[in-house]
């Protein structure tokens, strides 16, 4: 399965990004989704988060709450070390186990909002796609999409893999200052280069 990395800060438009490769018929596995889905009402990592961090971060229909967490982990730099361990391995193996549904297609989409280079996604990733966009871009998308203040914006920005970063792992960046059609038409561009060039190259485990 050939797999491409997509990635993002906050506000660049990694998620419109996502929903124009999927209208291309681009299998998408998006890590933001796999963790709404494992943190939701009565899942068993809920337990696991509550008996670490206590219940007062589920919310009364036993789902993860997601705004008491964000404040901590922003917070306490050793609570998102904690939950990070509780959290990415039961992600990873969600993530592996839909990839593997899409081999029939010439290439799947993994969605994720913090690539590390020599994480554990890794071994799985043959490129890497990147939505860029500048700060002062960001701050104002997320202030129109969250209504957060601009301090939590920056302080969400400054939590996330560096831009320099994340423009250093890329194979293709996508510069997203434009509009969404404009957007469109680079990500459809992008998918016929991928579609005449990508063969499988890493091995699902």
């Amino acid at each position: 399965m050939f797999t491409v990395a997509l990635t993002g800060g906050i506000g660049s438009g990694k998620s419109e990004a996502a929903n124009a490769f999927a209208a291309l018929g681009v299998p998408i596995v998006d890590l933001d989704v796999i963790a709404h889905q494992l943190t939701a009402p009565n899942q068993p990592l809920v337990t696991q988060i509550a008996a670490n961090f206590g219940q007062t971060y589920v919310t009364e229909d036993g789902a993860l709450d997601r705004n008491k967490m964000r404040q901590l982990v922003f917070e306490h730099s050793e609570a998102r070390i904690q939950l990070n361990a509780l959290l990415h391995p039961a992600i990873y193996d969600e993530a592996v186990k839909q990839l593997q549904t899409h081999t029939a297609s010439p290439y799947a989409v993994l969605a994720i909002p913090l690539l590390d280079k020599d994480g554990i996604y890794s071994t799985i990733i043959d490129k890497v796609v990147v939505i860029d966009c500048d700060e002062a871009t960001q701050i104002k998308r997320v202030k129109q999409r969250n209504q957060l203040d601009e301090q939590q914006i920056i302080n969400i920005i400054a939590a996330q893999t560096p831009r320099s970063t994340r423009l250093a792992m890329a194979d293709d960046v996508i510069e997203n200052t434009e509009n969404i059609k404009e957007l469109h038409q680079k990500i459809n561009k992008l998918h016929q280069k991928y579609i005449k060039t990508c063969i499988p190259s890493k091995t699902i485990p």
